[in-house]
């Protein structure tokens, strides 16, 4: 193989992605909508085609001529409609997969999550091996469904029904499921938020010095792309791509405000935050706010919750370790905001 297709390119991870691939020599052709921003790949030597996920026919077209496509679109938030996150993470993950099988392309990596195993506080680091568990049990969450959830739950439908597809249809899948991702062009996993909060000038702020937090600085997780391209395996594979460990959050966010030079906010207590959470993401769904608030029972939960995970199987077979420390991650990424005057 040597041209690679790339969905989803000119987003947060998929620009990192392309950039990897091009510094390598690989050609490269990135999927972008018919308006897409495409200001972080235009620097690049790429092949754009045009496209979207959702329009079956489309692919097919702009797949012509690729012998690898990387599926790396998705509805990533965690506010919004349910039928938008599933037309877009599982209908377009389906049409991606039958969109190769009628180019003749045997070779896909998917951009999954390790939120399919579950996100809910808990002391056990989980593996591939760990049964599927997306959905997290929220106060109310009957009657008054978080919208993570329909992230995640989405997430891990699509990751199902392309394993299924591709046992079916022969094709080679390889799986990866980042951690929680930080780096630079990152505006909608929490960091750049929390950056922009602390930056303010604001004294308190949810957070806790006893849980863990797994994450991968962006660079680190595109370069596993790179290493699951070359490795080219057969069958259907999945990686767990992360550091190789769970750091102490309130060290990350120590990290980030020391790099912003600003004093890191104290922590409030969850029992404090929690009640503001809930009441803000009622009244943001009861009157269908396209805006997400600053606080859901979901976002604040991340901040309380111990999650960890192995990622000792993409070090075993596809050689991957993290090459930056989280010191050299968070100053790249930092100083990439300070340089847009966006901190």
């Amino acid at each position: 193989m040597d041209n690679v297709l790339i969905t989803g390119a000119a987003g947060f991870i998929g620009s990192h992605i392309t950039n990897v691939f091009c510094e390598n020599g690989i050609r490269v052709g990135c999927l972008v909508r018919e308006n897409s921003d495409i200001s972080s790949i235009k620097h690049l030597l790429v092949e754009l085609r045009k496209g979207d996920i959702s329009n079956l026919s489309g692919l097919i077209e702009a797949f012509k001529g690729f012998d690898c496509v990387i599926h790396n679109a998705a509805y990533a938030r965690d506010w919004g409609e349910y039928e938008d996150f599933y037309k877009n993470n599982v209908e377009g993950t389906l049409n991606v997969l039958r969109a190769c099988s009628e180019n003749g392309i045997k070779n896909i990596i998917m951009t999954a999550s390790i939120s399919v195993y579950g996100e809910e506080d808990c002391k056990t680091v989980k593996d591939e091996n760990s049964p599927y568990n997306s959905h997290y049990r929220y106060f109310a969450g009957r009657v008054f469904p978080c919208k993570l959830n329909y992230y995640r739950d989405t997430k891990a439908l699509a990751e199902k029904k392309a394993v299924e597809y591709a046992g079916e249809h022969n094709l080679n899948l390889t799986i990866l499921e980042p951690v929680w991702v930080y780096g630079e062009r990152e505006f909608n996993t929490g960091f750049f938020e929390y950056m922009k909060t602390a930056s303010s000038g604001l004294p308190f702020l949810p957070g806790s010095e006893k849980n863990k937090f797994h994450i991968v600085y962006a660079g680190d997780l595109a370069r596993a792309y790179l290493l699951a391209y070359r490795k080219q395996l057969q069958g259907i594979n999945s990686f767990i791509i992360g550091n190789q460990k769970a750091e102490l959050m309130d060290r990350i966010y120590t990290l980030f405000c020391e790099e912003i030079g600003v004093r890191k906010p104290k922590n409030l207590p969850k029992f404090m935050v929690y009640p503001i959470g809930f009441i803000l993401e009622l009244v943001y769904t009861v009157f269908k706010v396209k805006k997400p608030p600053l606080l859901t029972r979901g976002r604040v939960n991340m901040f309380y919750d111990n999650i960890g995970f192995s990622t000792g199987k993409a070090e075993s077979i596809l050689g991957f370790t993290n090459e930056y420390s989280l010191e050299e991650g968070i100053k790249r990424t930092v100083k990439w905001y300070k340089d847009r005057k966006l901190i």
